[in-house]
């Protein structure tokens, strides 16, 4: 009997995914909107602010702070694009971006220190450059823009010449897995928030310097690189124990992204045609590694061998959005991107036909209908990419953009320092976890040995 229970559930869904899944006319801003909003209203049933005892602005485990950030981004283009008078979804995207914030308002708050890294705190960055660039409703004590130029000024004063010659590394606090490693989303993210304020601000000295200070040290040591086959690379990056000279060969949608967009706002602010065709370059990288020959988009390091983990399963969701800025601040390259971006957007919206409502959404869109594979990575991939067809070319000050600035915000923290707050270093940690057991059960008469 329970096999049987099974089957017809097994049927029933099956049967679900089949009749249902999300429509989409590409050449109708009111069809794409339609679409948005089914798979936008999915990605909030992961939302943590909702929940008794729940963190506004956090969603469900096993999601991180990062992809609170990554996602919020998306959101905002929904919101201005697809249903700007809705003062409901307006103070849920402002309250969640705001709340976190952070006790200096650079998005580095102080509950996640055991996690967050300068990427994490990039990927913010790119979400609040959203809010900015959209004109999205400010709060009233810090403007979108100067909270993002607090995120570029204590990024950038982390760049560690000691080690590599340059960089950021991959974690700002000593103690975390990986602050020994440099790699190229960290940097990227750099790299990305300086050409938008750039463009945003039209200030050519203070973040074109510090973007092309990026370039140049992937380019020294070798995580970009041009291939003896004119192919396009950018690597994820190395450990600072051996100099950075032994590189790490794996390659993700959003780090190619990130770079794409950042040369293609340097272009916008700077004239200067070696941007655009290093943005080029990497928009013909990245059309013929990240998508499928059906010209569907897809995570081709670990995707095709179904070996990507919750965080990887959603560098899509930046990489498309970077795709749609590129195309929008180069239009030269509409043509080139269009059809990727289209053919994507129509095999994500035929993969939300999943779930018991019927239009969930999967991680491999060449599968006929919903792969079984859900959760909030597969909604905002497929949001940024339905979105990337009908989103605008971002403002400016000079273009009607209207954030405050204060080009010295965030410099006036600790938060721009490689953070050492305990005094430890990661290999020390568990030393120092150690010290304090013993500590303790003297203190209590060996008593607290109880507990572990």
């Amino acid at each position: 009997m329970f096999n049987l229970i099974k089957l017809i559930s097994l049927f029933y869904l099956l049967f679900i995914s089949s009749v249902l899944s999300i429509d989409i006319q590409i050449q109708s801003n009111d069809s794409v909107c339609a679409a948005a909003k089914v798979v936008a209203d999915g990605i909030w049933n992961y939302y943590e602010g909702f929940r008794p005892g729940g963190v506004i602005g956090m969603f469900a485990q096993p999601n991180y702070w990062w992809n609170a950030g990554e996602t919020f981004g998306g959101l905002v283009d929904y919101f201005t694009y697809c249903d700007p008078h809705n003062e409901t979804l307006q103070k849920w995207i402002h309250d969640g971006m705001y709340h976190q914030a952070g006790e200096n308002y650079n998005y580095i708050p102080s509950n996640q220190s055991m996690t967050e890294g300068n990427d994490d705190q990039g990927v913010w960055g790119m979400a609040i450059m959203q809010a900015v660039e959209r004109n999205f409703t400010n709060p009233d004590s810090h403007s979108w823009l100067e909270m993002a130029q607090a995120i570029f000024n204590t990024m950038n004063a982390r760049w560690d010449n000691q080690h590599c010659g340059g960089g950021l590394r991959w974690q700002i606090f000593t103690w975390n897995s990986g602050y020994n490693y440099k790699n190229s989303i960290s940097n990227g993210c750099l790299f990305h928030i300086a050409a938008r304020l750039a463009a945003y601000t039209g200030n050519k000295t203070v973040y074109v310097d510090a973007a092309e200070r990026v370039w140049k040290w992937m380019d020294d040591v070798k995580f970009l690189t041009e291939e003896d086959n004119g192919n396009f690379r950018v690597y994820d990056g190395a450990n600072v124990d051996d100099n950075c000279t032994k590189v790490t060969d794996l390659r993700w949608s959003y780090t190619y992204g990130v770079f794409m967009s950042g040369c293609a706002y340097l272009y916008n602010v700077t004239g200067d045609e070696i941007w655009k065709t290093r943005a080029d370059e990497i928009v013909e990288a990245s059309t013929s590694y990240f998508f499928t020959q059906d010209k569907v988009m897809q995570e081709t390091t670990c995707q095709p061998s179904n070996l990507c983990n919750n965080d990887q399963r959603s560098f899509r969701s930046l990489f498309a959005r970077c795709l749609g800025l590129t195309k929008l601040i180069i239009p030269d390259f509409a043509d080139q991107i269009d059809p990727y971006l289209e053919k994507s957007a129509e095999a994500a919206a035929q993969s939300c036909s999943g779930g018991s409502d019927g239009v969930t959404c999967g991680e491999n869109w060449s599968h006929s209908g919903w792969d079984g594979v859900y959760g909030l990575g597969e909604q905002s991939s497929a949001l940024e990419t339905i979105m990337s067809l009908i989103v605008k070319r971002p403002l400016s000050i000079a273009t009607g953009g209207q954030n405050r600035s204060n080009y010295a915000a965030g410099l006036d923290s600790q938060d721009s320092q490689n953070k050492n707050k305990i005094k430890v270093t990661s290999k020390d940690r568990g030393g120092a976890i150690a010290l304090t057991v013993i500590v303790l059960a003297v203190i209590l008469g060996g008593s607290v040995w109880m507990f572990l």
